[in-house]
């Protein structure tokens, strides 16, 4: 989820045309602009898109609580390390039951991250968990997802 509002945080500065092909009896076409975060071919593209990214993350375990999760270790596009990043290559499998899960929350949950989207809000895992699904296991500190 944090690679999705990452990207609708990046689109909500963007406006898309919206509207009908059709041509009206006057010769006018209705389209109006919107936020690109509220396109639905953005959230679709997005939403189809979203689990490749998956590679972008390491599993960590904290050395206290031995707690495991996963962290982004690779920079976004637009970051200034990134044109050097994309050099290397990096390969492991240790990400695939992380896009296997991301692509199964997608999947089952897509109508319900399309509504927190719209609704503009924020912290779309905690949403997603706290008022959409029955994910996520609750620490004294965060959710997690």
């Amino acid at each position: 989820m944090d690679e999705v509002e990452h990207d609708i945080t990046k689109a909500r500065q963007k406006k898309a045309k919206v509207g009908s092909f059709r041509i009206n009896p006057d010769g006018t076409q209705e389209r109006r602009k919107i936020p690109l975060a509220q396109s639905e071919a953005f959230l679709t593209d997005l939403l189809e898109k979203v689990c490749e990214r998956m590679n972008d993350y390491k599993l960590e375990e904290d050395p206290v609580t031995k707690e495991r999760t996963f962290k982004r270790f690779a920079p976004r596009k637009g970051d200034r390390i990134y044109q050097e990043f994309k050099k290397l290559y990096f390969y492991s499998d240790a990400y695939r039951p992380l896009k296997f899960a991301c692509e199964t929350i997608i999947e089952e949950y897509e109508d319900e991250i399309f509504s927190l989207i719209a609704q503009e809000a924020h912290y779309l895992a905690d949403k997603l968990c706290s008022e959409k699904s029955d994910l996520c296991e609750t620490s004294a500190n965060h959710t997690e997802l």
